[in-house]
């Protein structure tokens, strides 16, 4: 890997972020690009890469368990009636330019190709920006375009029979430790109650870090949220819950999502008022 493959965010001079390009990965990882290691302003990670429970989990990225029937999610494949089922189907996003990059951010594009075929093409645009001495926030938007001749639509295994397992769109796997991290939103509390809602944001609180996610869009805010913390601790927006998402030739996709990376642990009050400074209207 060259210093071409990566990039490093930083936030008023500190490194925060490392994003790789062209990572060498797998096929059944479903190679993509990611943020890793991510870190708060005092140099807490709180991201993981390849851990033991889900190797296929790569810091933060985009990745989708079913676009057309192709794995961009890496691991097993949830097949109706059937189960997490191994099969010889898995994609990968592969980084074609970076259109800007900036210290404090960058503009990419990548091509989502799977059986030798190009199926979406993306525009993803990532920024970092200082909040307070204590937090700040990565800005993610991700642009998904069907370049096929006919219709596409992501899927995730809820769509495809399993309940409360609609995964797939942005997602952050956070430091996993010994003691589960506390998951709440303005008005709920607990990976139970969170789980699956439609919330302007949702904490997920460890040790000594904070990870406050909100949508920054009225379309991504319609996404419930996919939430882990017993089990290991994730935060997803879902793209396709109850019904997959229809990408007709030539059009697109797009999300944004903003998530405050703060040091220590933050109250609902203080997390509401870091949402607000971080989202622009």
């Amino acid at each position: 890997m060259t210093p071409h493959d990566t990039a490093v965010l930083r936030v008023a001079g500190r490194p925060v972020g490392r994003y790789v390009t062209r990572p060498e990965l797998p096929a059944r990882l479903s190679p993509r690009p990611y943020l890793h290691p991510v870190t708060t302003l005092a140099g807490t990670a709180v991201t993981e890469l390849s851990p033991a429970d889900h190797i296929h989990h790569l810091g933060v990225g985009v990745a989708v368990p079913d676009v057309e029937g192709s794995n961009f999610w890496g691991g097993r494949t949830y097949v109706r009636d059937q189960g997490p089922t191994e099969l010889d189907n898995h994609g990968a996003q592969r980084h074609t330019a970076f259109q800007l990059r900036d210290p404090d951010g960058f503009v990419e594009e990548l091509r989502w190709v799977a059986a030798r075929a190009e199926l979406l093409r993306e525009r993803r645009t990532v920024a970092a920006t200082e909040l307070t001495d204590a937090a700040w926030a990565l800005d993610f938007t991700f642009s998904l375009t069907n370049v096929t001749s006919g219709p596409l639509s992501i899927g995730s295994p809820a769509t495809n029979g399993r309940p409360g397992a609609a995964y797939g769109g942005f997602f952050w796997r956070a430091r996993k430790e010994a003691t589960a991290p506390d998951v709440f939103t303005v008005d709920r509390e607990g990976e139970q109650a969170v789980h699956g809602t439609r919330a302007p944001w949702v904490a997920l609180a460890g040790s000594t870090w904070t990870l406050i996610f909100a949508g920054a869009t009225e379309e991504t805010r319609r996404d419930p949220w996919f939430v882990r913390a017993e089990e290991y601790p994730g935060v997803g927006s879902s793209l396709a819950v109850e019904e997959r998402l229809p990408i007709p030739p030539g059009e697109t996709a797009v999300r944004r999502i903003v998530t405050v990376v703060a040091d220590g642990r933050i109250s609902r009050l203080e997390a509401a008022s870091l949402v607000r400074k971080a989202v622009s209207p």
